[in-house]
């Protein structure tokens, strides 16, 4: 077990969303499942918490009723191998979302992505600032990271 262990909070989809993300990455699965029963805050039978794994790491999400609300402070960023990889969870997590600028995006029950191919922090990263700077003024003018636009703007093209 994980010493710390990112803990979600839903309003009543965490299985909805589980199964979504559990669907998307390779290397992941549903650990244990726990229910609410009488006398508790939720409905008896409704589904409390999922411990599950993503890409190998675990994490916790819980129905909790309508208190507990996700923000932009917080989100899941995902390091990509190539376009194909930030193409296809783009579309299937911004599906019925909200896409937003720079990579990032919002999942159809609030929680916030960062869709980003690995190339672009190695450019962001380069030595060479004004390299960098094309990156990253290509990048603000990005909803979904194009590596192909990125690549020309670090070129100088």
């Amino acid at each position: 077990m994980q010493k710390i262990t990112t803990f979600l909070a839903y309003d009543n989809q965490a299985e909805e969303a589980v199964n979504l993300y559990v669907s998307l990455f390779p290397n992941s699965r549903i650990l244990n499942k726990s229910y609410y029963m009488e006398g508790s805050p939720m409905p008896a039978g409704l589904l409390m918490t999922v411990q599950f794994e993503l890409a190998g790491l675990e994490y916790i999400a819980m129905n909790g009723g309508s208190y507990f609300k996700f923000t932009d402070g917080i989100s899941l960023s995902v390091a990509c191998e190539s376009q194909e990889e930030v193409d296809f969870l783009w579309e299937k997590l911004s599906e019925g979302g909200e896409p937003g600028p720079c990579g990032w995006l919002k999942d159809r029950f609030g929680l916030s992505w960062q869709i980003n191919p690995i190339v672009l922090g190695q450019m962001l990263g380069d030595e060479d600032r004004e390299r960098a700077g094309r990156v990253m003024q290509a990048m603000l003018k990005m909803g979904k990271i194009e590596i192909a636009e990125l690549q020309r703007a670090y070129d100088g093209e």
